[in-house]
């Protein structure tokens, strides 16, 4: 993570300092466009594409992070291994099977996905009826 924030870090300070060197060159050509100041604002181009692409590498990392703690406090939840607070009673939760903890998993990912493209109103959509269970084998996906 400090290899992440340091790339990151760099990438900032660079742009700034072609940003500064941009002001510089103008000012040094008297606000005229001068050899000097394309190639300062190429230089400028270049580090804020170096910038933003230390951006999306942070945000990845950032979002599998989440997705890595999500999931583990998913199966904590899931397998009733989730230790209460000091003082708070644990709410006690059956446990879960990994098959059908998976199954709920896929289901969830396909709805995130179905509703990023705009999907999600069950027209054309590819996954059956939300009525219906998920595995019939599991009398909690049951309806009644």
């Amino acid at each position: 993570m400090d290899n992440i924030v340091d790339a990151l870090n760099n990438a900032y300070q660079d742009f700034m300092v072609a940003a500064a060197g941009v002001l510089l060159a103008r000012e040094a050509a008297g606000s005229q466009k001068t050899k000097a100041t394309d190639v300062a604002l190429e230089n400028v181009k270049q580090r804020w594409e170096l910038f933003r692409v230390a951006c999306d590498q942070a945000e990845e990392f950032v979002e599998s992070v989440k997705q890595r703690i999500g999931s583990e406090c998913l199966v904590d939840e899931a397998t009733g291994s989730v230790a209460g607070k000091p003082g708070q009673p644990v709410a006690s939760l059956p446990p879960i099977s990994a098959v059908r903890l998976e199954q709920m998993s896929k289901a969830v990912r396909w709805l995130v996905i179905e509703l990023q493209q705009g999907s999600g109103k069950n027209g054309g959509s590819s996954h059956p009826n939300p009525s219906t269970p998920f595995d019939a084998r599991f009398s909690e996906d049951t309806t009644q």
